[in-house]
């Protein structure tokens, strides 16, 4: 068992809401994909990282978590890819981490 996580920005590179048009879409596929999905929405999560010009860069997150028996790295390369479009960003965080469930 993996859990996947998706780490979504609540705001876009010009500093408006990002999430408000796209979040039902994005979780209606993942609930048709995968039959749910946990959704961490009301705090968001702050994000901090640091470019090559070493200027600190500062995003508020949520986070999407989905259990699967096994990860399809190219479906999920492939909506890695769609969200990155959709929501006009270089690089949208996708991961899978090992779990059990008890």
């Amino acid at each position: 068992m993996h859990l996947v996580q998706i780490l979504l920005p609540v705001y876009g590179n010009d500093g408006k809401p990002l999430l408000q048009e796209t979040y039902g879409g994005i979780r209606d596929e993942l609930v048709a994909q995968f039959g749910g999905l946990t959704a961490f929405t009301e705090s968001p999560a702050e994000g901090l990282w640091t470019r090559d010009d070493q200027k600190t860069k500062r995003d508020e997150i949520i986070m999407i978590e989905v259990m699967v028996e096994d990860v399809d790295r190219s479906w999920w390369a492939a909506f890695r890819e769609r969200l990155q479009e959709r929501l006009k960003q270089e690089s949208v965080v996708v991961r899978a981490l090992p779990m059990e469930q008890i």
